[in-house]
């Protein structure tokens, strides 16, 4: 598919004209400029045009070990990969000597530019875009990316500057529907593995989430370094791995929320939680050095309420010693931290090295699967039948509790109900003893467990009476 760059100075609406583009706020937006930092992909429509466009981070001058540094090579590489390139300039400000230095870098790259006179509402951005001819780069097309206004000039120009395989079919303009972050699915029994399988990366900051994902990918996809907090945006990047097809989420870092003041950490921080939400396994990357720290516990406990799929990533193994003894002592941790979760799988990772990488994969997949497991009623009551004479619920108000069966109706997480006589009386202890016994007995490890009760209903699987 083709490829469209948008390039700009800080705070020209790069990130607004990506959302627009995309039919969705995927990208961060905020007054504040420099909000991104990673290039972002995501698949554009406009009208029966379809491609990739790419948002970025913009060319600041900096060293190559600077935060601004790395941000320019992320930049450099979309402008190398990209089919033409969309150069944004704020029409209400003018154009700057940024501007001007913008274009000159561009110029370089041999792509087709078009110049973007964005924020043209207006009297006051018409006259702003009339000024963008100055650069030399050929026509300015005045655009609103905030209110939808010049799209179809953006159109006709993008229509001349892309291959014409990037036009739609007739036939396709309805039916074309890509699977982007926010899409969700129906719940199921039967696990489509051709379908993508969307894991969410979360963790403190600092954890190592964009050096694991990068080494996942085998490139420096994604902006890393020592500075805590780069990444701001949930970056969905597709990949494959042993034929499986992935789509892998990185996110930001998330602190105790007393300590979230800024209001584009709190935009991150919601990006990132909506991630989770739309995710099928979560990993939660911890760093080995300082593990299961309070907010660690506090991640596991919300991918735990969201129904997803957990999968515990010991980062930074490559500075522990005695490997063997801190595993398994790591994984006693874990079962007695979260009990809600207990069993869940805990692989030591190290996103520097590489060093178990794909048993971290290996276990996502695994536990995907229990994730979307459906049990039969016929062996759920099997089971439920001696659990019930051995420890028979406790009575309420000298009211003995009847449970008659159980059954499974939806996975995703693994949902069951309980049928009886007054089982909505049933006490929180009885019912962690039964998730307890669902989870040991059918292996739902790693997995959220949700128990309902209902009174009333026949035991469908009871022998029959003779009349």
């Amino acid at each position: 598919m083709s490829k469209v760059a948008i390039i700009g100075r800080p705070n020209v609406g790069k990130s607004t004209l990506f959302n627009r583009l995309v039919g969705r706020k995927l990208a961060l937006v905020d007054d504040q400029p420099g909000v991104t930092r990673d290039r972002r992909e995501g698949d554009a429509r406009l009208y029966d045009l379809a491609f990739t466009v790419v948002d970025t981070a913009g060319l600041e001058e900096g060293d190559p070990e600077t935060l601004a540094g790395r941000m320019r090579a992320q930049t450099e590489t979309a402008l190398t990969d990209c089919d033409a390139i969309l150069f944004l300039i704020d029409a209400r400000a003018g154009i700057t000597g940024t501007d001007r230095h913008f274009a000159a870098a561009i110029r370089r790259a041999g792509k087709p530019i078009l110049v973007i006179a964005n924020k043209a509402e207006g009297g006051a951005g018409r006259d702003g875009a009339y000024e963008a001819f100055g650069l030399g780069l050929g026509e300015p097309i005045a655009l609103s990316a905030e209110h939808g206004e010049g799209l179809r000039d953006l159109y006709d120009a993008l229509v001349e500057a892309l291959p014409p395989a990037a036009r739609l079919d007739p036939d396709e303009v309805e039916e074309r529907d890509p699977l982007v972050l926010g899409e969700e699915e129906e719940d199921g029994s039967v696990l489509d593995t051709t379908k993508l399988l969307r894991i969410a990366v979360l963790g403190r900051p600092n954890a190592g989430k964009s050096t694991l994902l990068n080494r996942i990918l085998g490139e420096d996809r994604l902006l890393t370094g020592p500075e805590p907090g780069i990444t701001r945006d949930s970056i969905g990047i597709e990949t494959e791995w042993r034929g499986r097809k992935l789509k892998l989420f990185d996110t930001a870092g998330l602190r105790r929320r007393s300590r979230v003041s800024e209001k584009v950490e709190k935009l991150a921080v919601a990006d990132a939680l909506r991630a989770v939400r739309f995710a099928e396994v979560v990993v939660l990357l911890l760093d080995a050095t300082i593990p299961f720290e309070k907010q660690d516990l506090s991640l596991a406990d919300l991918v735990e309420t969201e129904g997803r799929a957990l999968v515990i990533g010991l980062n930074k193994w490559d500075l522990i010693d005695n490997k063997s003894d801190k595993a398994r002592e790591l994984r006693e941790e874990a079962d007695r931290l979260l009990p809600q979760l207990r069993g869940a799988r805990v692989i030591p990772v190290s996103g520097l090295t590489g060093a178990h990488v794909d048993k971290l994969l290996e276990a996502v997949v695994a536990t995907n699967e229990i994730w979307n497991m459906r049990i039969s009623t016929g062996r759920l009551n099997r089971w439920l039948g001696p659990v019930v004479d051995s420890t028979p619920p406790p009575a309420v108000s000298g009211r003995r509790i009847k449970i008659r069966y159980i059954t499974q109706p939806k996975a995703r997480p693994p949902f069951f109900v309980l049928f009886g006589n007054s089982v909505e009386h049933i006490p929180e202890s009885y019912k962690r003893y039964l998730v307890n016994g669902l989870r040991e007995t059918f292996g739902l490890i790693g997995v959220p467990i949700r128990l309902s009760m209902r009174s009333g209903g026949q035991n469908p699987y009871a022998p029959k009476k003779r009349r």
